[in-house]
């Protein structure tokens, strides 16, 4: 037997081996997959109206403006058939060659296969063609509202990104490559991904997007040294140890969002933004929010204000010895701290000096690309599965945030991870990203009910301890940080509701970039610019931006100057447990480490 014979014979092997994996491990998936619990229809898809509605405006639009939609088509029907007849031009010329490409560049098409490969460069012009004609189909539909056609268009885009080509295994000419290349050793890791993946999250498909063995919070994440200095059955307080030998009279307060965990703003030393504060000489104080199981179900918004915002702010003001403090809200915590201000100043409560926002929307007329989930046929299905629940789960609200950006959060993450077999990456917003928290049932549909569907802080009509709060109510200085491509809390709507707010004292910033990156965006990294404009905040956010100056690099020094104007006099600094208050433990604390956080080792 010749040595080309053995290594063709090993291959062979190593094939069989793979193969035998592979129906081992799909026994297990089957099995992964039954086990998954019933939900309610509700919080799968859209309701079955949007697409009635869809149908009847798009045969309307047939039936009164025939030659405007047979145009539409005739184009679609020209594109595809022109292409498939250069397509078996060049097939007959005996060469094995694709026809010219002269459409849009789409990254999921990269592989230089996709255009020198005539079946694979056939394929991808193909859906590009019909992808097109799916949008151009919908952006003419008649007799459907704005907000309808917002739906239909992402639900719409939601299936054409769904059945690219890039998203299975037999049209997929990297992982093909790859399995070649790995005698299927490929495919047989990313089977054992997807498995572990569902045996992980209870039979649903939710991809790992980060090493889960490359962070441990508290050791590589949430590292600022610091004191939990407070506790009750809604947060830990840390108060964080001053690098400065003096530090503004005014302490800092900040309240993260209680969708996520705190330590985005303390995920590594270089990018920590509590870290950098810490070190322009505030005293930072930060809530570690409570990750809420069903025995939360009745806790409401009055219960996060009570419990959360005014005992820290109480907590604050008693360990430092000041009457007021500074605040800051991070999206749903800035919603919720403007509630509380209006509270506040119908109750003649100065305790806030000054108060920043952080892609906060407090204005849900145009609540931007979330709005699609925010009809009621989405919020009924929410409603009913977390009253069964007691809470609306981490999972659901993962889900549904990363469908916003789904090429980018699913379908990407999951082609390298089951189809190429590759091993998620040891990112830390990533890893972040995927530690999510629950929201009490309660609490959660007092949000979507009253504050997204009902808008009811823009009318003054939401209830905070039974009076209603206003956004006129809000007249400390403020400052305002948004980001230009936040798809969570876009910018427009935030610059809405501040210019609404009471203040005669107003800063609106508006970073470069996303939600989460706009502002972890520290002035080391010199990556992202922002503007600022001193015009009032009034009149149509568009005009306010075409007449802003742009900075190139972060906005964080920006903001602490203008803190720093409202923090007050230097005095020594301040120790966490000196004698004004007892120390429960070390920072990052234990109410971060619910979930799926690993705790660091003693």
């Amino acid at each position: 037997m010749t040595t080309e014979d053995n290594a063709a014979g090993a291959k062979l092997e190593k094939m069989t081996t793979n193969l035998a994996k592979i129906e081992a491990l799909s026994s297990r998936l089957m099995a992964a997959l039954a086990a998954r619990p019933a939900s309610d229809p509700g919080v799968q898809g859209p309701g079955q109206e949007i697409y009635i509605k869809a149908a009847t405006a798009y045969l309307a639009g047939l039936m009164q403006n025939p030659s405007r939609v047979l145009e539409q088509q005739i184009s679609y029907w020209g594109k595809t058939m022109r292409h498939y007849v250069d397509a078996q031009q060049a097939l007959a010329s005996g060469e094995l060659r694709a026809p010219e490409d002269t459409g849009p560049k789409d990254r999921r098409f990269s592989n230089p296969v996709w255009d020198s490969n005539p079946a694979f460069n056939f394929l991808k012009q193909q859906y590009l063609f019909n992808a097109e004609a799916v949008q151009n189909a919908v952006a003419v539909m008649e007799g459907i509202d704005d907000h309808e056609r917002k739906r239909v268009d992402y639900f719409s885009r939601q299936i054409v990104d769904m059945l690219a080509p890039t998203n299975f295994l037999g049209t997929n000419p990297d992982a093909l490559e790859r399995a070649l290349e790995t005698d299927g050793e490929s495919l047989v890791r990313g089977l054992e991904n997807l498995v572990r993946d569902i045996e992980a999250n209870n039979g649903e498909f939710a991809v790992t997007l980060a090493d889960p063995e490359a962070f441990v919070v508290g050791e590589n994440l949430a590292t600022t040294p610091g004191k939990v200095v407070f506790r009750n059955r809604m947060l830990e307080l840390i108060q964080y140890a001053p690098s400065t030998e003096t530090v503004y009279e005014t302490p800092l307060l900040i309240f993260p969002p209680w969708i996520n965990k705190f330590y985005v703003m303390d995920l590594k030393p270089q990018n920590s933004l509590i870290k950098w504060v810490v070190e322009q000489g505030f005293t930072v104080f930060v809530v570690s929010w409570v990750n809420p199981d069903a025995s939360y179900a009745d806790v409401s918004l009055d219960d996060y204000i009570r419990e959360g915002y005014l005992a820290a702010m109480a907590e604050v003001r008693r360990i430092t010895d000041q009457p007021q403090i500074n605040a800051v809200g991070y999206c749903i915590a800035g919603t919720t701290l403007g509630l509380t201000l209006s509270h506040l100043q119908r109750a003649g409560d100065t305790s806030v000096k000054s108060a920043t926002f952080f892609t906060t929307l407090t204005d849900f007329s145009d609540p931007g690309e979330v709005g699609v989930f925010l009809d009621n046929d989405f919020v009924d299905g929410i409603e009913r599965q977390s009253s069964a629940d007691g809470m609306l789960s981490k999972t659901l609200m993962s889900r549904t945030f990363s469908y916003l950006r789904s090429n980018d959060l699913i379908y990407g993450p999951a082609i390298k991870s089951y189809m190429l077999g590759e091993a998620p990456p040891a990112f830390d917003l990533l890893y972040w990203n995927g530690d999510g928290t629950n929201l009490p049932c309660k609490m959660a549909m007092q949000y979507l009910r009253g504050l997204c569907q009902g808008d009811g802080l823009a009318k003054g009509t939401f209830p905070v301890f039974g009076h209603a709060a206003s956004l006129s109510d809000i007249l400390v200085p403020l400052c305002a940080i948004a980001c230009e491509t936040d798809h969570i809390a876009h910018w427009r709507g935030s610059f809405n509701g501040i210019k609404q707010m009471g203040s005669q004292d107003k800063t609106f910033i508006l970073a470069q970039s996303g939600h989460i990156a706009g502002v972890i965006n520290p002035p080391s990294k010199g990556k992202y610019g922002h503007y600022t404009n001193p015009r009032p905040v009034a009149g149509a956010p568009d005009d306010w931006k075409a007449t802003a100056s742009f900075t190139q690099g972060s906005w964080w020094p920006r903001w602490a100057d203008w803190l720093a104007n409202r923090s007050g006099a230097m005095k020594p600094a301040r120790i966490p447990g000196d004698s004004t208050n007892a120390v429960l433990c070390d920072a990052p604390g234990t109410y971060v480490l619910a979930g799926p956080a690993r705790v660091a080792k003693a």
